[in-house]
C-alpha cells in the first residue's frame, strides 16, 4: 500500500505503479485504491461501454462487492440497459446503483423546453449527469473512471491518480495505458458481455440523441455530439 493521497504526494504515488504486468498497472492501482479508501468512500462511475466492461471485470477480482454507479439519464439506448442486466447476472455481488437526475424528462421539458440536448447540450449534460454524479460523490473521497489516454486529445495527460478539481476529490483511472485493441482483446479472451452497439460502429456510447454511428476512422470518442464542438459531457472537465 502506497499511502493516502495528499496534495503534495498524489503525483509521486501515481508514478509509482508498475505498468509492465498483463493489466498495464490497472490491477495494482485498483488493489491500492480499495486498500486505501474505505468501502463507503470510493465508487466506480461506470458508463458500461467497452472500457467499463474491462474495468468491472478487474474490479470484481479485487473487490467482489464493489460499489458502482451508473448515471441513468433516461436517455440511454436499450442496448445499454441490456448490457447492465447481463453484467449484473455475471457479477451478482457487485453493488450497482442506477442514479437518476432530480428532474424527469417531462419536468426538464417544462422548465427548459423540449429537446434541451439539441439547443443546449451542455445544460442537459449538467442536469442529467454532472449534478447526479456530484450528489453521489458528495460523500466519497475518491472515484474510479475508465478514461484512457488514447481516447482523445483532452484525455492524453490523464494519470493513474488525479486531483479532481471539479468534484473536489481524487479520480482514479486504472486504464490510462490501454489501447482500444487491448480493451477488445481482453473482452474476447474473458468472454465478457458488451454493448451490442459496438458491433455497429459505435465506439463511444452515451445518450441516444447525442450519439451516432461512425462511418470514418476517428478516435474512440467519435460519434458523440456530431456536428458540434462539444467533446465531453462535463464529468471530466473543470
Amino acid at each position: 500500500m502506497k499511502g493516502i493521497v495528499t496534495y503534495e504526494n498524489w503525483q509521486s504515488i501515481s508514478d509509482s505503479f508498475p505498468i509492465e504486468d498483463e493489466t498495464k498497472g490497472a490491477r495494482s492501482v485498483l488493489e491500492w485504491a480499495y486498500n486505501v479508501y474505505n468501502d463507503e468512500k470510493i465508487v466506480y462511475a461506470s458508463s458500461f461501454g467497452a472500457e467499463a466492461i474491462v474495468l468491472i471485470d478487474i474490479i470484481a477480482q479485487v473487490k467482489h462487492d464493489a460499489r458502482i454507479v451508473f448515471l441513468d439519464t433516461d436517455l440511454h439506448f436499450p442496448e445499454t440497459y441490456d448490457v447492465i442486466k447481463k453484467m449484473e447476472e455475471r457479477f451478482p455481488l457487485l453493488q450497482i446503483e442506477k442514479k437518476k437526475p432530480a428532474l424527469t424528462l417531462d419536468e426538464q421539458a417544462a422548465e427548459f423546453g423540449t429537446a434541451l440536448w439539441k439547443r443546449d447540450p451542455n445544460q442537459c449534460c449538467h442536469i442529467r449527469k454532472v449534478v447526479p454524479l456530484r450528489e453521489t460523490l458528495s460523500t466519497k473521497e475518491a472515484w474510479i473512471s475508465g478514461l484512457r489516454r488514447e481516447q482523445s486529445p483532452t484525455r492524453a495527460n490523464t494519470e493513474f491518480i488525479n486531483k479532481d478539481e471539479k468534484f473536489k476529490n481524487i479520480k482514479i483511472c486504472p486504464l490510462i495505458h490501454w489501447t482500444w485493441d487491448e480493451v477488445w482483446a481482453y473482452i474476447r479472451e474473458r468472454d465478457l458481455p458488451y454493448n451490442e452497439l459496438h458491433d455497429h460502429n459505435y465506439p463511444s456510447i452515451g445518450c441516444f440523441p447525442c450519439t451516432q454511428a461512425v462511418l470514418a476512422n476517428g478516435d474512440s470518442r467519435a460519434g458523440r455530439w456530431t456536428g458540434s464542438t462539444k467533446t465531453e459531457c462535463g464529468l471530466h472537465t473543470s
